[in-house]
C-alpha cells in the first residue's frame, strides 16, 4: 500500500470519542482565546485613552512594529486575521497611525510603517504584554514550559491545517 494512503487512512485514535471531544474543545478555545485577546487589548486602550482604535487595528500596529510592510506581507506573515486589511490600513493612515508610500519597484504596491502616533499605540500593546508576563505564572499558573509546549503544538496544528489547504487533504 502506498505511503500516501497509509497517511490518509484514519487511525483508531482519531475515531476515539474522547480524542474528538478534546480536538473540538481545542478549536473552540483557539477561537475564544483570540476574541479574548482582542477584548483585553481594547480594554487596555479604553483605560489609557486610545478609544479611537479598535483592537484589531491596535494589534495590526503592534505586529507592524519597526517594519515597513505591504498589505500582502501582513497577510502572508499571519499578522492580520481579518478579511479587509486594506480598509483597516486606510483607516489607520487617515487617523495618523501609519505612513504609506508607493513602492519604488512596484508602483501598484503600497508600503506602510508606523508614525510616532502608531509607535505610541504599539507601545501600549507592548506594555500590556510586559505587564502580563510579570503575572501570568503567579496568577494564571502558566509557566514557561507550558507555553513552550503549547507553542510546539500550535505550530504543528498550523502546519497540519496549511497542508490541508495546500495539498487538499
Amino acid at each position: 500500500m502506498s505511503v500516501a494512503l497509509e497517511i490518509a487512512r484514519p487511525r483508531a485514535n482519531a475515531k476515539d470519542d474522547t480524542y474528538r471531544t478534546d480536538y473540538l474543545q481545542a478549536l473552540r478555545l483557539i477561537e475564544r482565546l483570540h476574541r479574548l485577546l482582542l477584548d483585553v487589548i481594547k480594554d487596555e486602550f479604553d483605560r489609557v485613552g486610545g478609544a479611537e482604535l479598535n483592537s484589531v487595528q491596535a494589534l495590526l500596529l503592534y505586529n507592524i512594529g519597526e517594519s515597513e510592510l505591504t498589505a500582502g506581507e501582513l497577510k502572508t506573515r499571519g499578522y492580520y486575521l481579518g478579511s479587509n486589511v486594506s480598509y483597516n490600513l486606510k483607516k489607520l493612515v487617515d487617523m495618523g497611525y501609519l505612513h504609506y508610500k508607493r513602492s519604488e519597484v512596484d508602483r501598484r504596491s503600497v508600503r506602510v510603517s508606523l508614525t510616532a502616533k502608531g509607535k505610541d499605540a504599539c507601545d501600549v500593546v507592548n506594555a500590556l504584554y510586559e505587564r502580563q508576563l510579570g503575572s501570568i505564572e503567579a496568577v494564571g499558573e502558566v509557566g514557561r514550559s507550558s507555553v513552550q509546549d503549547m507553542n510546539k503544538t500550535l505550530v504543528r496544528l498550523e502546519r497540519f491545517w496549511s497542508d490541508q489547504i495546500r495539498y487538499r487533504l
